[in-house]
């Protein structure tokens, strides 16, 4: 089985103080802990234990500077055989169609069965390069994809719905397979598996390489452009109800009844 799988490089702001650039464009990157996007990890463990379990071969590919080989490496250790990046300037400013566009220029020419996204990006949560990149291929494609168990060219998928709902549904390969945390327990980079991934094929590609112009790219082959980032302001601050349980009860309940909250 051919298994492709795309990961993102992005940084970790679940505990630091993110500084928006003068500009308002970006965040201050400097201080920050970069890494493998958490979908992603999720992503590219079911594409190796596919491989483990049905042979073949694991391609990972990123869009981004010298400094997302990180987390190719990390993914040649994990078990994928060759890992791809592309990189141009002229991609800076790029939405989700405009990066799908890019993937989809790389993978069009190879073979393979399954490709693998991961529902959404830490950074940005958009959640949109999965489908799109399907629709640019031309295959079908599922997204939240809790289980997957390929079947005579087919899978049969379960996505997590809202409400703690599950659908399970009959997918002809190949597909895009957006997956959701938890699908499965990424495994530890082990220092054989390190030792492995400088031996691997890391390939670096430029715009004119998979055939697209700088104009395909960017803000001008975007659907949709960054006008501002910003924290959001902290408004109001919440209120801390103390004393027993029956006097903060008739606390709460004068302040539903004030607020109208409770009918009449």
């Amino acid at each position: 089985m051919k298994i492709v799988v795309c990961v993102k490089h992005v940084p970790d702001t679940a505990e630091a103080d993110v500084v928006i650039t003068p500009d308002k464009k970006g965040i201050k990157k400097e201080g920050l802990a970069f890494g493998i996007n958490e979908w992603d990890e999720y992503a590219v463990e079911e594409a190796i234990l596919m491989k483990e379990k049905y042979g073949g071969e694991v391609v990972a590919i990123t869009i981004g500077g010298k400094e997302s080989e990180d987390t190719l490496r990390r993914c040649l250790a994990k078990g994928a055989d060759r890992a791809i990046r592309i990189e141009d300037p002229a991609l800076e400013g790029s939405d989700a169609y405009a990066l799908a566009k890019v993937l989809c220029a790389v993978i069009k020419g190879m073979e393979y069965d399954i490709i693998f996204t991961g529902a959404q990006a830490g950074d940005d949560g958009f959640g949109q390069v999965g489908q799109t990149l399907a629709e640019l291929l031309g295959i079908p494609h599922a997204a939240l994809v809790t289980k997957v168990e390929p079947q005579d060219g087919k899978a049969k998928v379960h996505r997590e719905l809202e409400g703690g709902l599950e659908e399970v549904l009959e997918i002809q390969l190949p597909a895009v397979l957006a997956v959701q945390t938890g699908i499965n327990e990424p495994r530890y980079v082990s220092i054989m598996g390190i030792r492995k991934a400088k031996k691997k094929e890391l390939k670096v590609l430029s715009l004119s390489d998979i055939g697209l112009s700088p104009d395909e790219v960017g803000e001008k082959g975007s659907l949709l452009t960054l006008e501002e980032l910003y924290i959001p302001p902290v408004e109001k601050m919440a209120e801390i109800l103390t004393g027993a349980p029956d006097e903060t009860a008739t606390k709460l309940a004068g302040i539903l009844d004030e607020r109208g909250l409770i009918p009449k």
